[in-house]
C-alpha cells in the first residue's frame, strides 16, 4: 500500500503532466516568442559519385533534406557544441546523417525496418570491404530472371514493369544467398530499396500506383556512399520511440513525428515487405500486407497523449520538435494531429520554449492542396 507521501508525489507528477488541459490551452502559446526566419537557405546539391548513391537520394514524405541548414542554424545558436544527438523518428536519417561526425554520437531510430536498414547502412556500419560489395552489386545487376516470383506475382505490371518486378524479387532472394554477415545484407537491401525508388510507378509512396505504367527504366543497383570512420560511437534502433526514450540519454533530442493521420506503414508497405522478406499475403488493389502492428499512435487521436509521454521521459539538455503548421487541407487526413498550443504547453513542463518558423513547400502525397504551410521548430532548453 502506498504511503501518503508517495501518493502525493505521484499526484503532483500526474497533475503537472496534464495541466495543459486544465487552463486556457492557448495561454502559454500566446506568450511564446515566434521568430520568423526570412533567411534564404541554399542546400548542397548532391555530390555525384559514379556508382554510388547518397542517403538523401530517396523520395520520402516529410523528408528534411532541404531543411538541414535551417535546423543546423538553430542548433548552432541555441545549443552550441554538443556531443550526442538523438533523432528519435529518423525516417530516412537525413538529420542524423547531417550531424554524423567522429566527435558526435548519433542515436537514430525508426519503427519501420525498411528505414532501419538504411540507417544502419549509413550510420552504423564501421567496416566494409568495398571491392567485395562491388562484385556482388555487379552480380545482382546482371541477373535476368524470366520466371515469376513472389514479388512479380504481386507487384508486376502495377507498381513496376513485369521485367523490373521479376528482377527485384530475384535480387532479394539472391541477397539472402550472397550475404556473408548482417552488415553486408543490410547494405545490399539498402541498395535495392534505393534502386526500387527510381523505377517505381508511383508519385513517391506506395499508397497507390499510377494507372498508366510509364516508369519503364531498367532497375540498376549502386553502392551507398558510406563514411564508416564516423560511425563508431553511433546507436541505431528499430523500436517504438516512446519505449526507447525511457532508456537513452543525449545532449540534443530531435523529434520529427508523423503530423497527420496518414500512417507511414501504409505509404511504404511495399518497401517494408521487400526489406523483411517474409512473403506475407497481400490484399486489395494496393497489394498491402497486414500492418496493424506497425501503426503509429502519432497518427491517431492519442497523438497528444503519446507526445506528452515522450517528453516526460526525455533525458536531454535541448529538445527540438519539428512539426508543420499544415494549414487547412481539403483532405482532413492531412491536418495536424497535435495543436501548436499543445506542443508548447507540454514542452514548457521541461523548460523555456521558443518557436522558429519559415515558409516551406513540403513533399506531400500529391493529392493535398495546402495553403499557409510553414515549417516550425519548437525549441526547448531543458531546465
Amino acid at each position: 500500500m502506498l504511503k501518503l507521501k508517495e501518493v502525493q508525489e505521484k499526484y503532483c507528477v500526474a497533475e503537472k503532466e496534464v495541466q495543459y488541459l486544465l487552463f486556457d490551452p492557448d495561454a502559454q502559446f500566446k506568450n511564446t516568442s515566434v521568430l520568423n526566419v526570412g533567411k534564404t537557405y541554399y542546400y548542397t546539391k548532391d555530390n555525384f559519385v559514379p556508382g554510388f548513391f547518397q542517403i538523401q537520394n530517396r523520395r520520402y514524405l516529410g523528408n528534411k533534406y532541404k531543411l538541414t541548414a535551417f535546423i543546423s542554424d538553430i542548433l548552432s545558436e541555441k545549443c552550441g557544441s554538443f556531443q550526442s544527438l538523438c533523432d528519435i523518428f529518423a525516417g530516412t536519417g537525413i538529420i542524423g546523417n547531417h550531424f554524423n561526425k567522429r566527435n558526435v554520437r548519433i542515436i537514430s531510430n525508426d519503427f519501420l525496418y525498411s528505414n532501419y536498414v538504411a540507417l544502419r547502412t549509413f550510420m552504423g556500419i564501421t567496416n566494409i570491404n568495398l571491392n567485395k560489395l562491388k562484385e556482388k552489386i555487379t552480380l545482382l545487376n546482371l541477373l535476368k530472371p524470366v520466371k515469376d516470383n513472389y514479388f512479380s506475382l504481386n507487384f508486376g505490371n502495377t507498381y513496376f514493369t513485369l521485367e523490373n518486378a521479376r528482377k527485384i524479387g530475384a535480387i532479394r532472394e539472391k541477397i539472402e544467398e550472397l550475404s556473408v554477415n548482417e552488415d553486408e545484407k543490410l547494405i545490399l537491401i539498402t541498395s535495392l530499396i534505393y534502386a526500387v525508388d527510381k523505377v517505381a510507378n508511383t508519385v513517391g509512396h506506395y499508397d497507390a500506383f499510377r494507372k498508366k505504367l510509364d516508369t519503364i527504366n531498367p532497375l540498376i543497383l549502386f553502392l551507398p556512399n558510406i563514411r564508416p570512420e564516423n560511425n563508431y560511437n553511433n546507436e541505431i534502433y528499430c523500436e517504438d520511440a516512446n519505449r526507447l526514450m525511457k532508456r537513452i540519454t543525449c545532449d540534443v533530442l530531435y523529434i520529427d513525428p508523423p503530423y497527420n493521420s496518414r500512417q507511414y506503414c501504409d505509404a511504404y508497405h511495399l518497401l517494408e515487405n521487400l526489406a523483411r522478406w517474409d512473403k506475407p499475403n497481400v490484399y486489395g488493389v494496393a497489394k498491402k500486407m497486414y500492418r496493424g502492428h506497425l501503426k503509429s499512435d502519432y497518427c491517431l487521436k492519442s497523438a497528444t497523449k503519446a507526445f506528452a509521454e515522450l517528453i516526460r521521459y526525455a533525458k536531454c539538455k535541448h529538445i527540438l520538435v519539428s512539426y508543420n503548421n499544415t494549414g487547412e487541407s481539403k483532405d482532413s487526413r492531412s491536418n495536424a494531429r497535435i495543436k501548436d498550443s499543445e506542443i508548447v504547453n507540454i514542452l514548457k513542463i521541461k523548460g523555456e520554449v521558443q518557436i522558429f518558423e519559415r515558409n516551406y513547400k513540403a513533399f506531400t502525397t500529391g493529392k493535398s492542396v495546402v495553403d499557409g504551410h510553414a515549417e516550425r521548430i519548437f525549441y526547448c532548453k531543458v531546465s
